[in-house]
């Protein structure tokens, strides 16, 4: 605590220990009022300013010092100056009085607050950011809660000086009103609790209850002034209850939930049931990782005690798995599941005609209109492709298109370049190395996985590089272009059957050209910068894997006027300015997870169906995610990069994961559990685990936070011996280690000691 700190309280403390030792309550009294109403009449006749100052300032300060017997001084105001005067100086007083026991709260506490519990207290600043005033107001307007406690704890938070000032200021004047008032009428009152009748409390009730009903009144007339222009178009009965756009895992869980409470709904997907997820990434790359990491093994197969051996395999045979992975997986979110769960589902492309209206273009050229009270866009995201010149000439594919293209081929890609250093990227160089690409990273950045800490980067990149993967990061990609082949590359071709060279050149899918009456394949070259100096790699594929976009052209938000920034603005609701049109899944953010599409579903789904009567926020309190390469990265809550930025005080307790039994007897005896907490306790903050079946391993501290259980919760769970599941134990016993009682051990020993004689 800094000296004007410790020099203000002790200020306070002498001024409130003054109050209490001369007994000054005895002053602040119903029946000392009454007694010295006559005396205060005189004494203010004649010398009326310096009577209105010196009440003034004892107003300020009994405010300031949160000192009972407001109400009693505030009669005195009413019974002294009479209703205007009196309800003009009592007005300012407190509020000035209120604004400094703010100030001192805040200056005394905040920070010390903030640093014990600054992840809920920034919580609970964005929404003081965003709707703090309103509550204040409401707060002051019922005095349920005392307004000595208001101003301490409202010191706590980031609201305003002068938005508390003089929110503060009209909220209190109603409640100072009937004081004064009944100032002026002190002579026929008997008690405190004349003042507060039925009816006035019944007023003050009201009055606090107006701001939320005339909250519910602006919702009304922004919402029939954002229907406006459609209120001809609005129908009179509805098709459905719910409309579902997309087939993905936010609209597939979204018409579930409106399925199970026997909501009438449809859903409409244009192309696969189960998105992008089932067919294009979280089911097929992991099928790929599983094969390619059985090739990894064998080749490491000393490990295990067995001989090394090169894995002999087929391309299109590991494609091929990819996709009867696909298909096994298929009829979970297939028509047929969901027709009989009680949905209509209709293949084809939906477009917002109005906020209540979709027209679906039909796979089979037909066109449907149907009408709901409510509809969920759901649409998904898409790979983003960066706007590389000569990319289009050399031709790519992404992390949607690659499973069809790459089982067109024979065999692996010799050499394949991998533009993107995240999640998808990382997981799909380390997977076609181990296949025996010879795979290229490209990685614009400082860093692969810049979203993790530095340590989980340096060792991602040290597992993919000793896989082969050429990790460059720092290189920014300049173009791609298509070169001639070298002079004795021209020889060898010469001397080869034009016809044979042809079938190779078409099969490669090499583009042709005429150099000296030879035909002669191109080269594919990728150009990047690195230090202010060009590179080229030569490659034979390149896959795009710099991220994904939202999808948010082609099913009517700009004709309807839907703001779109990178994604489909919502509310906390995930409502949209038009508040029966809701967005779920990649299309609203923040988050590009399977996992949070459905979660966010629940949300979307039950306040379009249920929202008249109860809306709820969505909570994204504790997410965790992964990246499955090997070893693999998964996190929940803070990492310590995040925490640094942020602001927040975090502890840091650490297990290697090489001490473990069961990783040791699985050679897997790499990586690490991380566990940030708050200071000086055992709340997790989060976690980051690097190892094998680290995403699995990560639900139990998933669990923890989303429950408030700490480490010692987790200490005291029995885990089965031997399994990786003990490592969570373990990280929990480092952290009870280093805060062990160390003085009370020290009596624990000398007692032992003693009963050893």
């Amino acid at each position: 605590m800094r000296l004007r700190q410790i020099v203000l309280l002790l200020l306070l403390a002498l001024a409130i220990g003054a109050f209490v030792a001369l007994d000054l309550g005895r002053y602040l009294s119903f029946e000392q009022l009454k007694a010295s109403q006559t005396s205060f009449a005189q004494l203010h006749a004649e010398q009326p300013f310096t009577v209105a100052a010196v009440y003034f300032l004892v107003y300020v300060l009994a405010t300031a010092l949160s000192i009972p017997g407001a109400v009693v001084i505030t009669l005195a105001g009413g019974a002294i100056f009479g209703l205007w005067q009196g309800l003009l100086i009592v007005s300012f007083a407190s509020t000035v009085g209120a604004t400094l026991a703010f100030l001192a709260s805040r200056f005394l506490l905040r920070d010390w607050v903030e640093a014990r519990f600054g992840q809920r207290l920034a919580d609970i600043n964005a929404g003081v950011n965003r709707e703090g005033g309103f509550y204040l107001f409401t707060l002051r307007l019922i005095p349920v809660v005392p307004f000595f406690l208001i101003n301490l704890l409202m010191g706590l938070t980031r609201m305003k000086v002068w938005t508390y000032y003089w929110v503060s200021q009209i909220g209190m004047l109603a409640g100072t009103a009937v004081y004064v008032n009944a100032g002026t009428q002190l002579a026929q009152l008997d008690s405190l609790q004349g003042i507060l009748s039925p009816a006035l409390l019944g007023s003050f009730v009201l009055l606090g209850i107006f701001p939320l009903i005339a909250r519910r009144i602006v919702a009304a007339v922004q919402k029939r002034k954002v229907y406006a222009r459609w209120a001809d178009q609005r129908p009179q009965t509805f098709d459905r209850n719910l409309i579902v756009i997309g087939g993905g895992a936010g609209g597939l869980v979204s018409a579930y939930i409106a399925a199970a409470v026997k909501a009438k709904v449809t859903l409409i997907e244009a192309h696969k049931m189960g998105g992008d997820c089932l067919n294009y990434g979280c089911v097929p790359s992991k099928a790929l990782i599983k094969s390619a990491k059985l090739a990894h093994q064998m080749r490491h197969a000393s490990n295990y005690g067995l001989s090394d051996s090169a894995p002999s395999f087929s391309f299109k045979a590991v494609m091929q798995r990819v996709h009867d992975v696909i298909k096994a997986i298929e009829p979970h979110d297939s028509i047929e599941r969901y027709t009989g769960l009680g949905v209509e589902v209709l293949q084809g492309y939906g477009k917002l005609v109005n906020p209540w209206t979709v027209e679906v273009a039909l796979n089979d050229g037909t066109t449907q209109r149907l009408t709901a009270r409510s509809i969920v866009i759901a649409a998904g995201a898409r790979p983003f492709v960066p706007l590389l010149p000569g990319l289009d000439d050399v031709g790519y594919v992404t992390s949607d298109t690659l499973w069809d293209e790459f089982a067109k081929l024979d065999e692996v890609p010799k050499r394949l370049v991998v533009l993107g250093g995240g999640p998808i990227g990382s997981e799909l160089a380390q997977s076609f190395a181990r296949l025996g690409s010879q795979v290229t990273q490209v990685e614009m950045g400082a860093r692969i996985l810049v979203r993790e800490d530095a340590e989980v980067s340096e060792i991602a990149q040290a597992s993919l590089e000793a896989d082969g993967v050429q990790v460059l990061t720092g290189h920014k990609a300049l173009r791609c272009e298509l070169h001639p082949p070298t002079v004795a590359a021209i020889a060898a071709k010469q001397s080869m059957d034009r016809h044979a060279s042809l079938a190779m050149t078409e099969k490669r899918e090499l583009v042709m050209t005429e150099k000296e009456g030879v035909d002669t394949p191109f080269e594919k070259r990728l150009i990047v910068e690195h230090n202010g100096q060009e590179q080229v790699i030569p490659f034979d594929q390149l896959l795009c894997a710099v991220g994904r976009v939202a999808r948010l052209q082609g099913y009517g938000l700009e004709e309807l006027g839907i703001p779109t920034h990178r994604t489909v603005e919502t509310n906390e609701y995930l409502q949209t300015i038009y508040p029966n049109i809701y967005a779920a899944g990649d299309v609203a953010g923040p988050f590009q997870f399977t996992h949070t599409a459905a979660h966010q579903a629940w949300y979307a789904a039950v306040n379009a169906l249920f929202g008249e009567w109860k809306l709820f926020k969505a909570d994204y309190s504790v997410i965790p995610w992964a990246t499955f390469i090997d070893p693999e990265v998964a996190r929940v809550g803070l990492n310590e990069q995040e925490a640094q930025e942020k602001n927040i005080p975090y502890e840091v307790t650490q297990y290697g994961i090489d001490d473990l039994d069961r990783a040791i007897a699985d050679s897997e005896a790499h990586g690490f559990v991380k566990v940030l907490t708050v200071p000086g306790k055992d709340k997790i903050l989060g976690v980051t685990i690097v190892g094998a079946h680290a995403a699995d391993l990560l639900a139990e501290y998933v669990l923890a936070m989303k429950y408030g259980l700490g480490l010692n919760k987790i200490l005291g769970t029995i885990h089965t011996y031997p399994t990786m599941s003990e490592a969570n134990k373990y990280a929990a016993g480092e952290w009870k280690r280093a805060h062990a009682p160390q003085k009370l051990l020290a009596w624990v020993k000398k007692y032992h000691d003693w009963r050893r004689g």
